[in-house]
């Protein structure tokens, strides 16, 4: 609480401060009462309803929160500009030798000099100005219209009035003469064309002030003394306000997207038209052209240089960062020129015009080989062939062509069999003369089909046997045989079917019954029936 000064309490004289404090919180005890009278909120904490120790005060108080320093002389009245308060008649001891006024010296003295002061003609003596002495505050001192009369306002507003009625007058001076030399005018057809271009420029005149005020679109206005210091800039106008927008360039829905968050727009919204006629492009022309693609250079350059250890960044240091990208540029460019000194020091320069020798021109050489009229070798060495570590020559599956040596259809093939399956078994010219046969067939049947076909007939499902043919009306099953069947078949598939355990007397019969058949049929496992899990 606001305690007084802080006094040796004894246990019991603190338990009952404890109580009292807790009373006056719950509202059971009346509040503290100050110096003045006042109540005392018993919810301030005792840090801040504590007086310190140097004021001495001997009574509970909150005046040390209060502002105790105030100084009451603080004005924010100004100086009485012009006024006077006495004007002498006589020079006096101690004035102003030039005017005579007591309130300067005559170095301060703001009047004329005269050719003989007033100290020595002793007339004329100038009133004393009025000398006012006020503090101010700390906004006064600061405050820039302090002092200001608005009253004098209005001759800023007449000025411009009057300047505004001399450049209409000037105007209407004009165009009541160019009227005149119109009028006495006797030229013809020219004289009247000519004139009424004048007063178009006459009326169009007054336009020109607004466009001469739009036409610094693009300047920059500077703010000082902001709240982070220094200066900013601020464009006044982005764009000329005559251009069309870009999204209504092309409106139709299916055209280049217009994102409205961002303003964007990538593609070009005009990619049919005159590449002359149009001025936007749409933002990845831009981006992928001009100094655009030069500072994407920078800044990529400057990411590998930053993950590579070197100290630079393109925001921080932007300066640095370009000084070091022009100087990367110049040690590459120099090192591709010293390989390429070095690789023509070594293996030489087709393009220079240097003569190639005839040996190297003609192929040349001092081997000799004799041919005899087979084109065997009779003497000397063959030329050997340089080999390559892949496999040449080597055919497979029988075929004398490589794959990829016969195209047809869009497809590749082997030419030996004119087949477009790779890895099939070659079957030479037979197979090239059954598939031209097969295709002949083809072509046959598809002709007496469509010249034997009028109108089309209802197509007729046809129920495929077990085995893969039609069934025919008259096919019955063997109940008996059925059975045998599909114990044949559940045997067969707990038998094992490895080639390698079959006994050297063990046969296969290759002949499919119709019973066993539709055994496979029925104990065969359809993957796409949901209850297959539950079958037996």
């Amino acid at each position: 609480m606001a305690t007084a000064s802080v006094a040796f309490k004894s246990r019991e004289d603190h338990r009952k401060q404890i109580e009292l404090e807790e009373a006056r919180k719950a509202g059971l005890a009346p509040a503290e009462v100050d110096e003045d009278g006042k109540e005392i909120n018993p919810h301030i904490p005792q840090y801040m309803s504590s007086a310190p120790w140097y004021l001495n005060s001997e009574k509970p108080s909150l005046k040390h929160q209060r502002k105790w320093k105030s100084d009451p002389n603080y004005t924010k009245s100004w100086y009485d500009r012009g006024a006077k308060i006495f004007q002498a008649e006589k020079y006096r001891k101690g004035a102003c030798q030039n005017c005579g006024a007591m309130t300067h010296t005559a170095k301060a003295c703001m009047d004329r000099p005269r050719k003989v002061g007033a100290k020595y003609t002793d007339k004329n003596i100038a009133p004393d100005e009025k000398i006012e002495s006020f503090e101010l505050d700390y906004d006064g001192k600061r405050d820039r219209w302090n002092g200001y009369d608005p009253s004098t306002y209005h001759r800023v507003i007449d000025l411009y009035e009057a300047k505004e009625d001399a450049r209409k007058k000037y105007l209407k001076e004009q165009q009541l003469k160019k009227l005149e030399e119109k009028n006495n005018n006797e030229k013809g057809d020219d004289a009247a064309s000519d004139g009424d271009e004048e007063e178009d420029d006459l009326r169009v005149d007054e336009a020109k002030v607004d466009e001469s005020r739009q036409m610094d679109f693009a300047k920059v206005e500077k703010r000082v003394r902001t709240t982070g210091g220094g200066s900013t800039g601020t464009v006044r106008n982005l764009r000329i306000r005559e251009d069309t927008a870009k999204y209504l360039l092309n409106l139709d829905v299916n055209s280049a997207h217009y994102d409205p968050k961002t303003r964007s727009m990538r593609e070009d919204p005009l990619p049919d038209a005159d590449p002359n006629d149009k001025f936007y492009l749409g933002d990845n022309q831009y981006r992928n052209s001009g100094q655009a693609l030069e500072f994407k250079q920078l800044n990529i350059h400057s990411w590998e240089a930053f993950d590579k250890g070197q100290d630079m960044h393109m925001q921080a240091a932007p300066s640095q960062a370009e000084l070091l990208y022009k100087s990367f540029q110049v040690a590459k460019d120099k090192l591709k020129s010293q390989t390429k000194d070095t690789i023509m020091d070594k293996y030489g320069n087709a393009a220079t015009k240097d003569e190639i020798p005839m040996e190297l021109l003609l192929g040349q050489s001092e081997r000799q080989v004799e041919y005899d009229r087979a084109g065997r070798i009779i003497k000397g060495q063959e030329v050997i062939l340089p080999k390559s570590k892949y496999e040449e020559d080597v055919h497979a599956n029988n075929h004398t062509s490589v794959w990829g040596s016969y195209w047809k259809d869009h497809q590749w093939g082997y030419k030996c069999c004119q087949q477009t399956i790779r890895n099939s078994y070659c079957t030479g010219s037979a197979g090239i003369e059954a598939a031209e046969a097969a295709l002949d067939l083809m072509k046959a049947n598809i002709a007496r089909k469509e010249a034997t076909e009028e109108s089309p007939k209802k197509v007729e499902e046809k129920r495929m046997a077990s085995w893969g043919t039609d069934i025919p009306e008259d096919l019955e099953l063997n109940e008996e045989a059925l059975a045998n069947a599909l114990k044949k078949e559940d045997l067969s598939r707990r038998v094992e079917k490895d080639e390698r355990k079959r006994k050297y007397n063990v046969k296969y019969n290759n002949d499919v019954t119709p019973e066993e058949m539709e055994a496979y049929r029925m104990k065969r496992v359809h993957h796409e029936d949901p209850m297959k899990d539950f079958l037996g």
